[in-house]
């Protein structure tokens, strides 16, 4: 067992059946042109790519989104700890690719974490998602939906709202700068975009939509896909033309480009990390982070998952808490 090319990597997850796009080279290399370094390490039945990044000078902290891939993951857990540690790491930090009840004794009894394992407070990737089922015709996918979000797909249409294929990534920025300012989050650069898409379109992974009325630019959404899933990451709308609603049709077309794909799961990505019945009694009230996606989100009938993880592995105590102290506050401060 040792770390591998991004080849040789590519030809080990293409033994599993599906695999994470987090788990894939071209997110890895992504990452690593912004600020990570990026390894993988694989035995014959498991492996993982392995993200690292500074967090006080000199020290580090490894990362494992959606990892690792395939089976027995306690075999590589020694090396993954050689390795860590031969990278001055405090910490690794593993969110695994799948879903539990809230019930955090569910995933040590999954995966026999041992007691090295803590479970964690923060989390990268969003603890809860919304998962569309694509089997089916598009007139089954569409009855799961919500009555409302059919009528605003249609409404959309009858509209003029016309939702293209594009490659230039400029219009999608400046909706998502829009966005950002609108919903008071932070968006990633221009030049972000322009990779991710650049490393996944290259493997027919990604399409970018843009949503029009009257040529005028009004909404817009990045999807990616990976084996049989497809995941929304990113989508920006204008302050303009809004009651067309444009965002309810380009995720429609999202979802048809997914199916012909042949995938199986539309991943909307991010919802608050509550259950469902308090989602279900506080959407309409509540706004704030993620709760202002909720809404939108619910409509297209998914299935509410929560993640397994995440899970740290501690390697330096003293400097993990101090980590764990830089959180609580950097929290209490944002």
């Amino acid at each position: 067992m040792a770390a591998i090319s991004t080849v040789e990597w590519e030809t080990f997850i293409s033994r599993f059946p599906n695999p994470h796009i987090l788990q894939t080279s071209p997110w890895g290399q992504l990452k690593a042109d912004f600020g990570w370094q990026s390894a993988r390490i694989a035995s014959i039945d498991c492996g993982a790519q392995i993200l690292i990044k500074r967090i006080f000078p000199g020290i580090n902290f490894a990362y494992i989104p959606k990892g690792p891939v395939g089976h027995d993951w306690n075999q590589l857990w020694p090396e993954v700890d050689a390795f860590c540690r031969g990278k001055n790491c405090a910490f690794i930090k593993v969110e695994p690719d799948d879903w539990v009840s809230d019930d955090p004794k569910q995933v040590i009894n999954n995966y026999n974490f041992s007691s090295q394992f803590v479970p964690s407070l923060y989390s990268i990737q969003p603890m809860r998602t919304l998962q569309v089922d694509l089997t089916g015709e598009e007139t089954q996918i569409l009855g799961r939906m919500k009555q409302k979000t059919r009528y605003n797909i249609n409404l959309a249409l009858k509209r003029n709202v016309i939702v293209k294929p594009q490659t230039e990534l400029s219009t999608f920025y400046e909706l998502m700068k829009i966005t950002g300012q609108r919903d008071q989050f932070g968006i990633h650069s221009l030049a972000y975009y322009q990779r991710a898409f650049e490393l996944f379109h290259t493997h027919d992974q990604c399409l970018l939509l843009i949503a029009e009325f009257e040529y005028t630019p009004i909404s817009a959404l990045i999807v990616f896909k990976a084996g049989n899933r497809a995941w929304y990451f990113y989508g920006g709308s204008s302050n303009l033309h809004r009651d067309r609603m444009p965002n309810y049709l380009v995720q429609w077309e999202a979802i048809r480009w997914a199916k012909t794909q042949g995938c199986c799961v539309y991943d909307l990505w991010g919802v608050p990390d509550v259950n469902l019945n308090t989602l279900e009694t506080n959407f309409t009230s509540r706004s704030d982070g993620l709760w202002g996606v909720y809404r939108f989100k619910r409509g297209f009938g998914g299935e509410l998952r929560r993640s397994a993880g995440p899970w740290d592995r501690v390697y330096n105590p003293i400097l993990y808490r101090l980590y764990s102290l830089w959180m609580k506050y950097r929290k209490v401060e944002g």
